[in-house]
């Protein structure tokens, strides 16, 4: 009997995606814009993407072990949270940024809240936007020399912070990556490829990326005081962390809507957050505060858009 009929608690939904599956799928999505933004801004940038993700995995392997709890560095998460960080960091801050910046990740952002699964806002955001808070200075510094680029401190401005001067962008160079910015979000092309193995895999949902995007659209076509420029929109859209965040960060399982409508409602948000944050704000940037404000209102869009449980009340 014990052969054919077995009792489980309940999901009794199946799937062979693990925690490590997927975190090891989205480091291989990663993997072209990180190489680019190795060859884009040099050693730097290489050594400072290796501290990050050691620091990361050291910490949380450290407070699991003194805290006497189970040892998971092996589901990769803490080494994504630490790639993820990296490729939000400018190219050339000091070593010591990302160990504070890793340390900051998984120790505040994410162990003390219980660890995987309970953190409220993405640990690799929320580690960027307290060096970002703490360290403007170094934070916003994108002069460089690499591989296959040279900025210095004259033509390091971001394309962002160049368009909200007034200045001429290149949107080619935009979709190629060879501009001044993070270690991996120049790159527009290599990112959109990322986000679509993703969406291939099935490891993503459209609904966010898409809507966030698209609401950015649409709000930057009303507000942005240009009209329908099309060079202005592609600046906005291609540049930045808008593509990074949009597929990578924002899709985050544990700091978004689980309900289709949900994610709908959150793709919104952070698009009119973003746009508010891009035009109205000082900073040219947006997408960082725009996802860690709205990982907080996951939990009110959940409770707005949770289905009615079956046999329960129903539409008339």
């Amino acid at each position: 009997m014990n052969d054919f009929y077995n009792v489980s608690a309940n999901p009794h939904v199946r799937d062979k995606a693990t925690t490590h599956s997927i975190m090891l799928d989205v480091i291989i999505a990663l993997l072209p814009a990180t190489l680019f933004g190795f060859w884009n801004f040099g050693i730097t940038a290489i050594i400072n993407t290796v501290l990050c993700v050691a620091t990361c995995v050291i910490t949380e392997y450290a407070w699991q072990h003194f805290m006497h709890k189970r040892i998971t560095i092996h589901d990769c998460s803490a080494a994504l949270t630490g790639l993820l960080l990296a490729l939000n960091l400018p190219p050339q801050v000091p070593f010591w940024i990302p160990i504070v910046g890793g340390v900051f990740a998984i120790l505040v952002v994410k162990q003390i809240f219980g660890g995987l699964g309970q953190n409220f806002m993405n640990p690799a955001l929320g580690a960027r936007c307290f060096l970002l808070i703490s360290f403007a200075g170094i934070m916003t510094n994108f002069s460089a020399k690499g591989f296959g680029t040279v900025f210095d401190a004259t033509t390091g401005a971001t394309p962002l912070a160049a368009l909200k001067a007034g200045e001429a962008v290149d949107i080619k160079a935009m979709l190629i990556g060879t501009t001044a910015g993070t270690i991996g979000e120049t790159s527009a092309i290599l990112l959109i490829l990322g986000g679509l193995y993703l969406l291939w895999k099935k490891v993503i949902d459209w609904r966010i990326p898409f809507t966030y995007i698209v609401t950015l659209a649409i709000f930057v076509l009303l507000f942005g005081g240009h009209g329908f420029d099309m060079n202005y929109l592609a600046a906005h859209l291609f540049g930045g962390g808008l593509m990074l965040g949009a597929f990578f960060m924002a899709t985050d399982y544990v700091t978004s809507p689980i309900t289709p409508n949900g994610k709908i409602i959150f793709g919104i948000c952070l698009g009119i957050l973003t746009g508010l944050f891009r035009i109205f704000g000082g900073s040219s940037e947006g997408v960082s505060y725009a996802i860690i404000f709205s990982n907080l209102l996951v939990p009110l869009i959940e409770k707005i858009t949770v289905p009615v449980a079956f046999g329960k009340g129903g539409k008339k």
